[in-house]
């Protein structure tokens, strides 16, 4: 099953999947939002970035990559691909790996979630993920505070059509 349509476009018009995330009328700051496209002009991902501190970088980045994304691809160690957009976003290029993982349950709503914490060698940055009944992986990075079980109640679907363009 296949969550991407095939597009003419060089770069996608928006996501062909729903995007688990925080919904931007409910945060207190900054909101942005990336598409990974791929040269077929698919989308390969989406990544949000929600910035409380007024500017001065990202609080959070949330992304949602779809089966067969390359950006799901690492290496043992490897960071996700939302801990470097973070990294970057705050102009930090210290090298960082992902030196421990660990499973734990965690209630959604009615949803059992596995959701795989990361330990990284910078402890500043606070890493989960897990994967979507349609086969989407979300990742949460933040940077300077901790992901707390409460953060899965504030995540919903914001539909594809909020990123189409024009």
């Amino acid at each position: 099953m296949s969550f991407l349509r095939r597009r003419s476009a060089a770069t996608p018009a928006g996501p062909d999947f729903d995007v688990l995330a925080m919904d931007p009328g409910d945060w207190p700051g900054n909101l942005g939002a990336g598409l990974l496209p791929a040269p077929d002009g698919t989308c390969q991902g989406v990544f949000l970035r929600y910035d409380l501190f007024g500017g001065r970088g990202p609080a959070m980045i949330i992304g949602n990559l779809p089966e067969g994304s390359p950006a799901r691809e690492l290496a043992e160690g490897q960071i996700p691909f939302e801990v470097a957009q973070l990294l970057a976003a705050l102009e930090n290029d210290e090298p960082v790996e992902v030196v421990e993982t660990e499973d734990v349950p965690v209630m959604q709503g009615d949803n059992l979630l596995i959701v795989r914490r990361l330990k990284l060698s910078e402890s500043r940055i606070s890493c989960v993920q897990f994967d979507r009944s349609d086969n989407v992986l979300v990742t949460i990075a933040s940077w300077d505070r901790p992901i707390t079980d409460d953060l899965y109640a504030l995540l919903k679907p914001l539909p594809a059509e909020l990123f189409q363009q024009g």
